[in-house]
């Protein structure tokens, strides 16, 4: 697999906010980044149940507002709110956990941008040993699979999956969990913490 990946690094912005949700600290790790397709195409990809197993999981599930669904092997949750083509939001119920997932589809010079954001009550302990990357990198590898979807590659996420072991792939988690690190910095983070919580999530990812 031929990869660019100097440009998928910086085809992602990254994001942290800090706000307060269902009455607890709430962490919100957003990326956004643009897809050379249109905003009806991009909506399609991520919703529709039989193109989304071409480049992310399969899932089974009752695809509507007040439905559930579950990715093969993942995460499970509810459609809360669904706008088509324009946002969807849904539930993230992993190992226990519940936690939040936004999408948002906007048309822009030349493509469709993508903004996601995922929301959670994270443990102190957990954000000081990983800090954002621990999301970001998992949904990075996500979006590298829509790329590679979207621009006919040809690639099943299989493969996607054993390019990430090879070198070049695992330089790619490192340089995404090192990109996570200076958006902790930006959000004011202490520089020395956020670059060893990016380390770890390198090793955790095995990057």
């Amino acid at each position: 697999m031929n990869i660019d990946v100097a440009r998928l690094i910086g085809a992602v912005s990254r994001k942290l906010e800090t706000r307060e949700h269902n009455g607890n600290p709430a962490r919100a790790v957003i990326m956004s980044r643009a897809y050379d397709t249109s905003l009806e195409d991009l909506w399609d990809a991520l919703t529709n149940i039989e193109r989304l197993p071409r480049w992310f999981l399969p899932v089974t599930g009752d695809l509507r507002p007040g439905g559930h669904y579950q990715l093969e092997g993942n995460a499970s949750g509810e459609i809360t709110r669904c706008e088509p083509p324009r946002l969807f939001s849904v539930t993230w119920e992993f190992s226990g956990n519940v936690s939040w997932v936004q999408v948002e589809f906007e048309e822009v010079e030349g493509g469709t941008l993508l903004r996601l954001e995922h929301l959670a009550h994270v443990p102190e302990e957990f954000w000081i040993e990983y800090g954002p990357g621990a999301t970001g990198v998992g949904w990075e590898q996500a979006l590298l699979g829509l790329g590679l979807y979207l621009a006919k590659s040809g690639i099943e996420p299989k493969e996607a999956e054993t390019w990430l072991t090879t070198d070049a792939g695992k330089s790619f988690i490192r340089q995404i969990s090192e990109a996570w690190g200076e958006a902790s910095i930006a959000a004011g983070t202490d520089v020395a913490a956020a670059r060893e919580a990016a380390r770890r999530t390198t090793e955790f990812y095995g990057g």
